[in-house]
């Protein structure tokens, strides 16, 4: 990365919230080490357009263990055809796991997008929310954005690195996007599945770097 501005690129950071942190409800496998270079990213101003995605849940929301008799974090169920897993309860609307990282200047952002706040859909990805009952995708409407500023590339870091990220990387690259994932500004729920996400992306033209 250089000061000069990356022509026709964003910056999208994913769901950089406390209750991914250390000692939040789902904390990510050394989430806290992503901050710093994510602020030096943005001190560089390389990019031409940032955006922020902020998980954004009501409670009781369908994706929470918490919503389901006899169930507990990290079982899975399938839900509208598909596979859900049940997540500890977290980034619930107006609490201050749900803020976005006060470590992190975000006066960049052109785009603050809040995801998840359908009660009955969970929603990983920046460009899409999961499967709804009527077996769709809807979109968020990012891609268009991005699109009508004329953006090709897309740079992602954030949270987490083997589920949101992810996702959002594959929905970039399938939106068109030349898809590139920072790795060293993301971090895993586990790092076991480093290896299998690092596959995953490889395999479908995504870039690491």
């Amino acid at each position: 990365m250089t000061n000069s501005i990356l022509p026709h690129s964003a910056l999208i950071l994913v769901d950089i919230q406390p209750d991914f942190m250390p000692g939040g409800p789902l904390a990510c496998e050394q989430a806290d080490a992503i901050v710093r270079p994510v602020q030096a990213l943005l001190a560089q101003d390389c990019f031409a357009h940032y955006v922020a995605t902020q998980d954004w849940h009501p409670s009781g929301h369908i994706s929470f263990a918490s919503s389901h008799t006899g169930r507990k974090p990290f079982d899975s169920i399938e839900l509208y055809g598909h596979p859900q897993v049940l997540w500890p309860d977290h980034c619930v609307q107006g609490t201050n796991g749900a803020a976005l990282h006060s470590a992190i200047d975000w006066n960049r952002m052109n785009v603050i997008l809040r995801k998840g706040a359908d009660p009955a859909v969970d929603s990983y990805s920046a460009f899409c929310e999961n499967h709804n009952p009527a077996g769709e995708r809807p979109l968020t409407g990012l891609a268009g954005w991005l699109k009508d500023r004329q953006v090709r590339n897309v740079y992602i870091g954030g949270l987490a690195r083997d589920v949101c990220v992810l996702w959002s990387a594959q929905d970039a690259q399938a939106a068109g996007f030349n898809t590139f994932v920072i790795w060293d500004a993301t971090a895993p729920v586990t790092a076991q599945t480093d290896a299998d996400t690092r596959k995953t992306l490889l395999a479908q033209g995504i870039r690491i770097v």
